[in-house]
């Protein structure tokens, strides 16, 4: 200890130069690694801004007149592959179109349309097996389109008939399958994303070949519920696709006013997850993306962040009109040459897979079915009114007996005032 104050106090008297030679004959120690973060020493401050940061690169695989930009990225699905895609995002446009109306009708309570989405479901569904593990948040039809889900079961489920697998305890658009291995939808924001990482996980240790892919808005990755699945995701290198369809808007809020930043891909590496960034108009594209992200997840036993780049060019549900916060053209332009079923259109006719009289047939065909299920939907009875009661505990309890039995008395005393023909008994 005296030393070491006696060579202080002669440094302390020494010139510059006779300092920077005594420091050059100590050998440094090496430098302990932090636990909690890998990097080198600097020795002047310096701010890492924003804008100096690269930005990850969006993917495509076709322009929009449909040419394949560069032939090694054509994923060379067959004929009959790539008319499905085309043929179940006509089919989802069509039926949006029409139970649209049906709830500006009054015939239905509530509805969310796919308009401009469309590939960002068919081209992620088309990449996946049936044994995958689907959550969804309320944009993803098009996925149980392509996994086989019936006209009739949609239909069913936004009238909540007896023939809904939800028994009518749902909102309009809540779709679940059990057969497809779809989560029924919930409505609050992200809830499904940290089930989703725990259902990766226990998968993971079950080690089966299946994973686990969790779709989501990039106004859901606001909620905190978002940065629980990221970081448990990343500790826990659970096997998971996180897809972010990034539409552009949270409702009315514009995605330059709801987070600042690279989007939410950014987030992925920020996390440790690895990540990549797709057009989410070319549903080629989507198709490889999600192709090599599950690929990915299952070789390492760990997640991937998918943001899909799109547009949301329909309102955010029947209760907003966005025209409020938009302009007509802005619309306009992506619901033309940019929309995903005109740029797969271009491709098919470039291939000579596009006729445009069986197209019309096939849109005329499903035109038919969707409203004569609509008509067969509305004349079916609503499930029994007690089941409001049951499906939530493997045994009533009490409290509820007593409601349910208060709900009789109250009905037995007041029939006249309720539709109760419309109910099955």
């Amino acid at each position: 200890m005296h030393l070491f104050r006696y060579s202080c106090n002669l440094l302390s008297k020494a010139s510059p130069q006779r300092v920077a030679r005594f420091c050059s004959t100590i050998k440094p120690n090496p430098e302990p690694e932090y636990p909690g973060a890998s990097a080198p020493y600097i020795g002047i401050p310096k701010l890492t801004m924003p804008k100096e940061v690269t930005p990850i690169p969006i993917y495509r695989v076709m322009a929009t007149n449909g040419c394949v930009l560069d032939s090694t990225q054509d994923p060379n699905l067959s004929k009959e592959t790539i008319q499905k895609m085309f043929r179940d995002m006509v089919l989802l446009n069509t039926m949006d179109k029409i139970l649209y109306e049906s709830q500006r009708q009054g015939r239905i309570s509530f509805y969310m349309t796919n308009y401009g989405e469309e590939a960002t479901h068919i081209g992620s569904a088309a990449a996946l097996e049936q044994r995958d593990l689907i959550y969804g948040q309320y944009r993803e039809a098009g996925v149980l389109v392509w996994r086989g889900f019936t006209i009739s079961q949609f239909i069913d489920q936004c009238y909540g008939n007896v023939d809904d697998a939800g028994r009518g305890k749902q909102m309009p658009v809540h779709y679940g399958s059990r057969e497809l291995n779809f989560v029924t939808l919930s409505s609050p924001l992200a809830t499904q994303m940290p089930q989703a990482v725990g259902a990766a996980y226990a998968m993971k240790r079950q080690n089966n070949d299946t994973c686990v892919v969790c779709y989501f808005g990039e106004g859901a990755a606001s909620e905190g519920d978002a940065h629980a699945a990221f970081n448990f995701a990343a500790t826990l290198d659970c096997p998971v696709i996180l897809f972010c369809r990034n539409n552009g808007f949270a409702i009315s809020t514009p995605s330059s006013e709801q987070y600042k930043g690279d989007g939410i891909a950014a987030r992925g590496p920020a996390y440790g997850i690895a990540t990549i960034r797709v057009d989410g108009t070319d549903v080629f594209a989507v198709y490889n993306a999600t192709k090599l992200a599950r690929e990915y997840v299952l070789k390492e036993n760990k997640p991937i962040l998918i943001e899909a780049m799109t547009y949301r060019i329909s309102h955010h549900s029947t209760s907003d009109d966005s025209s409020a916060y938009r302009s007509a053209e802005e619309v306009e332009i992506w619901n033309s040459d940019r929309h995903p079923i005109s740029k797969l259109k271009n491709f098919m006719i470039q291939k000579g897979f596009f006729n445009e009289t069986e197209e019309s047939s096939f849109v005329s065909e499903v035109r038919k079915k969707v409203l004569k299920q609509i008509t067969e939907s509305e004349k079916k009875l609503k499930p029994n009114w007690k089941e409001m009661f049951e499906g939530v505990y493997h045994e009533m309890p009490k409290h509820l007996k007593d409601q349910m039995k208060e709900m009789e008395d109250h009905i037995a005393a007041h029939k006249d005032a309720y539709p109760l023909k419309k109910f099955k008994n």
